[in-house]
């Protein structure tokens, strides 16, 4: 089965993921996810819908599945989207990445601007006066740093998957994969059922 993504996750979206997942996990067939999201769909009218029930439902899928996982990022893949399709955390047989992949938590941007509130709000608590020139670098930073690190060759250097592969490449990889996944659930070892005579 073949989840893929082009932007955030809807809640009707988790909830049919979900639902397809557990019927490819009852029909024993290999899960493929093709990661480009930004995470779950966020505000009062996707609170309303349950993103967090429907979010949670797809990632409690994701993580009880018994089948082959196979995930490829092949644009962003942030937040909780990351886990809800199989990223490293919920440990994938094979996870693969393009080279314009980006991982991370959000976006360089939005974690300077969240951080550079959180310190703003600190220092009023504190009774001072917020430095803006603090501040500035406080966020330039941040958003500098993440998006270093979010990188495709930072994420491979990290082992954030198993190799960067020419999207060209992706179908070959794949089968090859899938191959190597069948034979080693078609391997069993036997117990030695009798013991060692000595000679």
């Amino acid at each position: 089965g073949v989840i893929g993504n082009n932007g955030p996750i809807t809640t009707a979206g988790a909830s049919k993921a979900a639902q397809f997942i557990q019927l490819c996990d009852q029909k024993q067939v290999a899960l493929l996810f093709l990661h480009n999201t930004t995470g779950f769909m966020v505000g009062t009218e996707s609170e309303r819908n349950g993103i967090i029930k429907h979010g949670s439902k797809m990632i409690q899928a994701v993580a009880n599945a018994r089948v082959a996982k196979f995930s490829v990022v092949v644009g962003g893949s942030y937040g909780a989207g990351n886990y809800a399709m199989c990223g490293r955390g919920l440990d994938p047989h094979f996870i693969f990445a393009w080279p314009n992949n980006k991982t991370a938590v959000m976006g360089g941007a939005q974690a300077g601007k969240v951080l550079r509130i959180v310190a703003e709000q600190k220092q009023r608590s504190m009774g001072l006066e917020p430095d803006e020139k603090v501040l500035d670098m406080l966020e330039q930073t941040t958003a500098i740093n993440l998006e270093k690190q979010s990188t495709a060759l930072y994420g491979t250097a990290h082992l954030w998957d198993d190799g960067i592969i020419d999207p060209r490449q992706t179908r070959n990889v794949l089968g090859f994969v899938l191959d190597t996944q069948r034979e080693a659930k078609a391997r069993h070892l036997h117990n030695n059922s009798f013991g060692v005579a000595r000679l």
